[in-house]
């Protein structure tokens, strides 16, 4: 049940932000970066497959460990939760969307503008000059290689021990900043600087609700809790909008 003063609330937005995280994916059937590290690669520790270390050591083993994450996303579909963020573009003057995974899904379901704070796994660049490269050759079982300086290749996404993308997270402090309504959906508010985005837009004086089937270090401070699946909320927050 959607509480009728946050329904109020969102009749009276001009401008609203979401934040997304694994969560919301899950339901789609992707797992986790921790609980995909299953059958060959239950063996190994975050920080041997992804960190620009752990590539400059290996870098076939991490690129193939990101086929394979890659190969789920593919054969994966948007849920309803997915669905119902696009939906809710048209209900706002200005709403937007950021999103802590690196899978297309928000894309898929129509979000046209997602920001992807921790990059994209769909995307690949040079790992030397970091420049994103569309057409490259593929090399069998090999790493393929830069069509221009001839160094490796790597999944576009965020590494440990890297930075964010600088305009990403610009777009999304601001988004935050500007916001009547903050959405905290499927991510446990414990990875930094993401986690700070909800406060951000708190202090800022936006209403804050988070939608997480368990509690995170963020519940206390929201105005209102929804516990329970995106994929379930989402669709019905929508609905008694009066947008289905």
């Amino acid at each position: 049940m959607i509480p009728a003063q946050l329904l109020t609330a969102l009749r009276r937005a001009r401008a609203v932000t979401a934040l997304t995280g694994a969560g919301v994916s899950a339901e789609s059937g992707i797992p986790t970066f921790r609980d995909a590290q299953t059958g060959l690669w239950a063996q190994y520790r975050p920080e041997e497959l992804a960190t620009p270390d752990a590539f400059r050591n290996n870098p076939k083993l991490v690129w193939n460990w990101y086929a394979f994450r890659r190969k789920l996303v593919t054969e994966a579909a948007p849920n309803a939760g997915h669905c119902a963020l696009a939906r809710m573009e048209a209900l706002f003057t200005r709403f937007t969307l950021i999103t802590q995974n690196v899978d297309d899904l928000h894309a898929r379901a129509g979000s046209r503008a997602p920001i992807e704070l921790h990059g994209s796994i769909m995307q690949t660049r040079c790992f030397d000059e970091g420049t994103l490269v569309t057409r490259f050759e593929e090399r069998g079982d090999d790493v393929p290689r830069c069509p221009r300086c001839g160094g490796f290749l790597r999944p576009g996404v965020v590494w440990f021990h890297e930075a964010l993308p600088s305009a990403a997270l610009a777009q999304a402090r601001a988004a935050s900043e500007q916001c009547d309504i903050f959405f905290s959906i499927g991510t446990s508010s414990v990875v930094y600087p993401a986690a700070e985005l909800p406060l951000h837009a708190k202090t800022r004086g936006a209403l804050l609700v988070e939608i997480n089937p368990i509690a995170t270090p963020l519940t206390p401070h929201a105005d209102h809790v929804l516990a329970g699946t995106s994929a379930t909320i989402l669709p019905e927050l929508v609905a008694q909008l009066g947008h289905e």
